[in-house]
């Protein structure tokens, strides 16, 4: 399906997304809902570099922070000098803006390291930032930072369903880019490093430009999530976004749905955020970790590449099945005719001398 067909589905499953949440009259769907549209975000994000690539990122914590701080740092120069306060979506450009830079010289300083040297620097790089962040008073250091948000925004309504609206076009953006990826020869050439990176240097591809390409757009998809957040948290400090869920689920997400495929972490952020929103209401939000590590496990046991993984090794091997009992039976009955004989029979007269 071209990318022009593909939009205008996604986009009306998006609208219906929002209606439906309007329907159920319950304000909480709204913040769980900005919750599982984040992870969805995050988690895209991620498989860009790791899926696609192959580089396994403990960094993005420290993305999503940087979105949500350079939020917060415009709220402080906006309120000390009265300026006019920008609009949602100038936050977010300007979040995925500082993100991506980061990923980019991230990307130039470490990814001439591989497997788990690239991991361990990615997350000394969360490490680095976030004591940066708590050391930096304008943006509230170790004791965070208030952000005050507008009760309604004409003519959507309360101030979270414009936040969960603003999450739904992000996630619908971050799909879209990543599936415009996959289809390209740019997505080609990220395979062609996750595959075998030594054998596509030999082949003359710019593995290191790819990979810094990779890193940028993974970087500022991942800045563009924590931009909103601090409007919906209402109080941020270092631990709440900084924290190990952010880390955890987004490698977590594209695992247990696919790394190889678009609607790999859209299904993995679908069914474990909404497994955790469950949790948190019914149990406690202490378990979400714990449920991410028991289907983590499942997972690894049972489909290694993921739920889609999973459901393409069926429909491949389904009618693999049905083949091979066809030609079994051909054989058996060759046999039958033809004792002693195995494979096809030449009934052709024999040449002549």
């Amino acid at each position: 399906m071209s990318t022009a067909k593909f939009l205008p589905l996604i986009l009306l499953a998006a609208a219906a997304v929002f209606f439906a949440a309007r329907l159920v009259g319950n304000p909480y769907v709204f913040f769980a809902g900005y919750v599982v549209l984040q992870y969805i975000v995050l988690s895209t994000a991620w498989n860009i570099l790791g899926g696609y690539c192959g580089y396994v990122n403990f960094g993005s914590a420290a993305f999503f922070a940087l979105g949500a701080y350079s939020t917060v740092a415009i709220y402080k120069f906006i309120t000390e000098n009265e300026f006019y306060r920008l609009p949602m979506p100038v936050l977010i450009l300007i979040g995925g803006a500082v993100s991506g830079l980061v990923g980019f010289g991230m990307g130039y300083l470490t990814l001439r390291l591989r497997g788990a040297f690239f991991a361990i620097a990615t997350l000394a790089l969360a490490v680095v930032l976030q004591t940066l962040i708590v050391n930096w008073d304008f943006v509230g250091g170790s004791r965070g930072a208030y952000i005050v948000r507008p009760e309604e925004i004409a003519p959507i309504g309360p101030y979270i369903r414009y936040l969960f609206l603003c999450m739904l076009l992000l996630a619908v953006a971050a799909i879209t880019i990543a599936r415009l990826i996959e289809h390209s020869r740019l997505g080609y050439g990220f395979a062609t490093i996750r595959d075998d990176e030594l054998a596509a240097e030999a082949a003359g591809v710019p593995t290191l430009k790819l990979k810094l390409i990779a890193t940028t757009i993974s970087g500022a998809l991942m800045g563009m999530a924590g931009a909103p957040f601090p409007y919906y948290i209402g109080y941020l400090q270092p631990a709440s976004t900084f924290g190990l869920d952010y880390a955890v689920n987004s490698i977590a997400m594209p695992l247990i749905g696919g790394t190889t495929s678009w609607i790999g972490p859209l299904v993995g952020a679908i069914l474990l955020g909404s497994l955790q929103q469950i949790a948190t209401v019914t149990i406690s939000s202490a378990v979400n970790l714990l449920i991410v590590g028991f289907l983590l496990v499942g997972f690894v046991i049972v489909a290694p590449n993921g739920i889609i993984g999973l459901v393409h090794k069926y429909l491949r091997h389904q009618p693999d099945d049905e083949l091979v009992g066809r030609r079994a039976l051909g054989a058996d009955h060759q046999g039958r005719e033809h004792p002693g004989r195995i494979g096809p029979i030449d009934e052709s007269p024999p040449a002549a001398c």
